[in-house]
């Protein structure tokens, strides 16, 4: 057992969701009809101390379940389990039979921690063992004492149970709610790479058929570069549809193409692969993505006049000729690039620094298998 497991033997939590408030409200008649069958025939035959230590016994496990929430702090339970062996062991003492014990066991089970439990029940079955030698002599200990012995160790596994039962429940609320920000973070991602991309060419057409049109220059291509606009923007719609239905799968060789238009819509002269042939297939949406980012960096940001792009079996290299950035400035695309990268077990590295322009590498090595989505 480590150490933690050792820790959590006597300082573990009651864990799960609090007792609802109808259980709350129902357990005193519960409680009740499990405790009258067994007081109120022993009230019958003992005096007024007998009866009133019942009524004292009864009220604690009447209400053990309020007093014992998983909020309450450890030294309330365990001032309150000694309460109850103490007045189980003088009831015992008054009269009672072996087996009025069993409440006090049952309590403490599914209140207390897995060592708790077993001091507590390990006192109260010597106590118990103690009074019924002096009271009714040896030959009572085999018969209800063993009976007692056996059910109390029934309710430790049971109480065990329930508290195992209980931290899988929390640990499933755990994991959903990481799973719904895993979701979210993938696709914030996605919509990032799919809107920067698309958003930034249609801005960057826009602005030159606004151009055209204020220069009157070219009339028909200002037409051919508005219907291109509307063309990238209802292609932006589908993808963020297709994103959201998990359905949209990105391609290098589409990526180029797209990369192509854009860049020569903003007027950068582009140094593009003619085919991607030489890319291992699973790896070609990676790219497609590392790409994508990469031109939409270059539309935004570089003020670069050139870009260059070359392709590897594993890596994929993008370069310009614009004004860099300090190193160590990263944005959130870069961020998701470094993630997608890592998922298939590959590295990015960056070179910009102010004056000599952007370089981005993407690269994974050449023997590791990629599983395909």
């Amino acid at each position: 057992m480590d150490t933690d497991d050792r820790a959590g033997w006597w300082a573990g939590k009651v864990t799960g969701q609090p007792r609802p408030a109808s259980f709350m409200r129902r357990w005193p008649v519960l409680g009740a009809v499990f405790y009258l069958p067994g007081a109120v025939p022993t009230a019958q035959h003992g005096g007024p101390l007998l009866i009133s230590l019942l009524v004292v016994y009864g009220v604690c496990y009447l209400t053990f379940p309020f007093l014992l929430l998983p909020h309450q702090p450890r030294w309330v339970r365990l001032t309150f389990a000694t309460a109850m062996v103490v007045v189980g062991l003088a009831v015992l003492a008054a009269g009672a039979t072996v087996y009025i014990l069993l409440y006090t066991t049952v309590v403490i089970a599914l209140s207390l921690e897995s060592g708790w439990v077993l001091l507590f029940d390990g006192l109260t079955i010597a106590g118990a063992g103690l009074l019924v030698l002096l009271h009714a002599g040896l030959s009572s200990v085999p018969g209800d004492f063993g009976t007692v012995v056996g059910v109390t160790s029934a309710m430790f596994f049971l109480g065990r149970l329930s508290q195992t039962v209980r931290r899988l429940r929390r640990a499933n609320e755990e994991i959903a709610a990481l799973a719904v920000g895993a979701e979210r973070e993938r696709l914030a991602r996605d919509l990032h790479d799919i809107l920067g991309h698309s958003l930034t060419t249609i801005a960057v057409k826009a602005g030159l058929a606004r151009r055209l049109i204020e220069s009157a220059a070219d009339p028909e291509r200002a037409v051919t570069e508005i219907r291109e606009v509307e063309g990238l923007a209802r292609s932006a719609l589908s993808d963020v549809r297709a994103t959201v239905s998990e359905y949209r799968e990105v391609s290098l060789s589409a990526e180029l193409v797209g990369a192509r238009t854009a860049l020569r819509a903003a007027e950068i002269e582009a140094d593009l692969p003619s085919a991607v042939d030489n890319v291992r297939p699973e790896l070609q949406t990676t790219f497609g993505y590392v790409l994508r980012e990469a031109v939409t960096n270059v539309l935004r940001h570089s003020g670069a006049s050139r870009v260059k792009v070359r392709l590897g079996r594993n890596w994929l290299e993008i370069t310009d000729n614009g004004r860099g950035v300090e190193p160590g400035v990263a944005g959130n695309g870069l961020r998701g690039l470094e993630e997608r990268l890592a998922q298939v077990g590959g590295t990015l590295q960056v070179r910009a620094r102010p004056g000599e322009g952007f370089g981005l590498r993407a690269e994974v090595l050449a023997d590791r298998p990629v599983e395909v989505s």
